[in-house]
């Protein structure tokens, strides 16, 4: 069951909300290093909160085939312990080959060049929230450096481009979890690129209370200002496979243009550099973007580092 509120405080229903931008399309093959920033918003998104899947029911048949399945693994692998024990042993393989190979581009005299703008003073230690995850200068994401607040050299962010394979596919900017000193910088680069799409996979606290990431969004309160942007909550849901959604109006707070409409989805229970045994979630992600037109802004995604669960 799907369960949510508005920025009224009434049970979510029937509740629509539709990015208003302009229509004119932007093609896909924006997202490069050299995105066009002064183009106008790219065409409609289409979302609503009646799109947000609720668990799908299986067919007598799918359950059936389910069952076959599940019992064939059971037979296989009765202890449980020996499916996690032959994955472990299969990567501890592939890292004893492949370590040297990899050890070697991490120590390659190339990579400070690669990294050139990562490894300034101005942004090493204090906008990367790992200093050995670090954004490559060739596919980097640069905000505009004209802006007077910002300390970071050559408009850094620890953000990179990946660049998809297939014309018609969504283009995607994997970040770090925003630092509290880079929460400004993180909507700026939301705005500059008119990045309607948030996929955040973590939460924020892990179960001891560390922080996993940093409160970059309104999370118990409906709208927050970070610096000279501010961030308001349009509708909030969540379903039973631990996703939450929320839709964000996002705007400089002088701004007189449109705000722009985004959409967050949070994956609560994506554990900690591991893999999630249960794939639903991800699924109904996938289903999500669908929906999403390729020529938007970029995809951000995101969880605590800038690697790991989207490379």
């Amino acid at each position: 069951m799907i369960s949510g509120s508005t920025a009224t405080g009434a049970p979510a229903v029937s509740v629509a909300a539709r990015v208003t931008t302009s229509s004119t399309s932007v093609g896909p093959n924006r997202a490069t290093a050299g995105y066009a920033t002064s183009s106008p918003p790219p065409a409609t998104l289409p979302f609503s909160r009646d799109l947000v899947p609720n668990r799908p029911a299986l067919s007598p048949d799918q359950l059936r085939y389910c069952s076959e399945a599940l019992e064939f693994f059971k037979a296989k692998f009765k202890n449980p312990e020996t499916i996690k024990s032959i994955i472990n042993s299969e990567f501890d393989d592939f890292l004893e080959k492949n370590h040297s190979r990899v050890d070697v581009v991490l120590k390659s005299p190339d990579v400070n060049k690669k990294c050139s703008v990562a490894f300034n003073p101005l942004n090493y230690e204090t906008n990367n929230r790992y200093t050995n995850v670090l954004p490559f200068d060739f596919n980097r994401v640069i905000l505009d450096p004209k802006i007077g607040y910002r300390p970071a050299e050559a408009g850094y962010i620890n953000a990179s481009f990946i660049k998809m394979n297939h014309a018609s596919t969504s283009q995607f900017i994997a970040t770090q979890g925003p630092k509290e000193c880079t929460f400004q910088d993180f909507w700026a680069m939301i705005l500059q690129y008119r990045c309607k799409v948030i996929i955040m996979l973590t939460k924020l606290k892990d179960d001891k209370g560390g922080d996993l990431c940093s409160e970059y969004f309104p999370v118990d309160e409906w709208s927050k200002e970070f610096g000279s942007i501010i961030v308001k909550t349009k509708w909030k849901t969540s379903n039973e496979t631990g996703l939450t959604w929320r839709y964000f109006e996002v705007n400089y707070k002088e701004s007189k243009e449109p705000p722009l409409d985004v959409l967050h989805i949070q994956y609560l229970d994506w554990p900690d550099k591991e893999v999630p045994e249960n794939n639903l979630p991800v699924l109904e992600i996938l289903k999500i973007m669908y929906h999403v037109p390729t020529d938007i802004g970029p995809v951000v995604v995101h969880c605590r580092y800038q690697i790991r669960k989207y490379v």
